[in-house]
């Protein structure tokens, strides 16, 4: 899967498409899913134009990882669920069913999220 620059979030982060923006930086944007799973259901992004998780390890700098990290916490804290628990996953490529092509990580809370896997 290659970098599509008309990618759903690429458009957000161009302010082409509204979002409920949750916490920003100058590296990550955070904003509710327009779908959620739970009752918190939060995607961090990169500004940067990585495909993937592979791909931003690969090519982001030591800024945008520290960010990017620090962000995903930061919406822990701020949403309520880091005292409670919560999931952060990310689908990568074919087989994990990733849809856009624009690293998100999805931070999920609220309420029990499940087993991992059956």
């Amino acid at each position: 899967m290659s970098y599509d620059d008309s990618n759903v979030f690429a458009r957000i982060l161009r302010g082409e498409l509204p979002c409920k923006k949750v916490a920003e930086d100058e590296h990550t944007l955070a904003f509710e899913d327009i779908n959620p799973g739970r009752a918190v259901h939060v995607l961090v992004i990169p500004k940067g134009a990585y495909v993937d998780w592979l791909d931003f390890a690969a090519k982001a700098s030591a800024e945008e990882q520290t960010a990017f990290t620090r962000m995903i916490a930061h919406v822990a804290e701020i949403t309520g669920i880091a005292g409670t628990g919560f999931r952060v996953v990310s689908n990568i490529g074919e087989n994990g069913h990733q849809e856009v092509p624009h690293l998100h990580m999805h931070v999920l809370g609220g309420e029990p999220v499940g087993r991992m896997l059956s």
